[in-house]
């Protein structure tokens, strides 16, 4: 299999990565393991490329982002997904609305933003709460909806930070559930987390980063 993700990258600054290389084959999902302040924010803002290294290379399906101007930058970012720890969904928005934004920000039609986010939300299983606000959702309930905003433009990559910090082990479990059987469909996934007793079962692929150097 061709590798889908290539990283190498160095910052010398206080974001303290260090001379980092990786590779990802598409459809893997890769844990991106280590304790706070380990590197891994910076790692995936820099896949983002919300932020640029100081030196070395970024390849997404053969695409080097760190030549993308404006434009190329936004078209990339359609083809990831981003499951964020703290929700990040729009409090005056039903459920179905904050799921349907990102369609509507690259200009579907009202009918198939409805067939796509109705599609969605029987996957991750919140079809009775499509028109409820945040608010009136449990804490794993809204990071259902982020995974299904996440997965709403079918993304070649999903991102997701710490998406179970805030979560207990049934509701973690049950995320977890969901990125894994999008991985065999095809999507790669990246997940970070600190949180190695809730993984340690379901490990296949993994990075492990300290202080911003890889250990594994």
């Amino acid at each position: 299999m061709i590798n889908f993700i290539n990283v190498s990258i160095k910052h010398s600054d206080s974001r303290g990565i260090h001379d980092i290389s990786f590779n990802i084959e598409k459809g893997q999902f890769v844990y991106l393991m280590g304790p706070t302040g380990a590197g891994k924010s910076t790692i995936i803002n820099s896949i983002l490329r919300r932020t640029i290294p100081n030196s070395g290379q970024i390849i997404i399906n053969n695409l080097d982002i760190s030549l993308l101007n404006n434009v190329g930058l936004a078209h990339y970012r359609r083809d990831i997904g981003m499951v964020f720890q703290d929700f990040k969904l729009m409090d005056d928005r039903t459920i179905f609305e904050n799921i349907a934004l990102p369609l509507q920000i690259i200009g579907s039609n009202y009918k198939i933003i409805s067939e796509k986010v109705s599609k969605v939300l029987d996957k991750v299983g919140l079809s009775h709460k499509a028109n409820a606000y945040p608010s009136e959702l449990s804490g794993g309930e809204q990071q259902k909806a982020c995974v299904a905003r996440a997965l709403i433009k079918n993304p070649k990559i999903i991102v997701a930070d710490e998406p179970t910090g805030n979560l207990d082990p049934s509701s973690s479990d049950d995320i977890i559930d969901l990125l894994e059987s999008e991985s065999k469909s095809g999507t790669t996934i990246i997940m970070a987390t600190h949180n190695y007793p809730l993984i340690e079962n379901r490990i296949k692929h993994f990075i492990e980063l300290n202080n911003g150097k890889l250990v594994s």
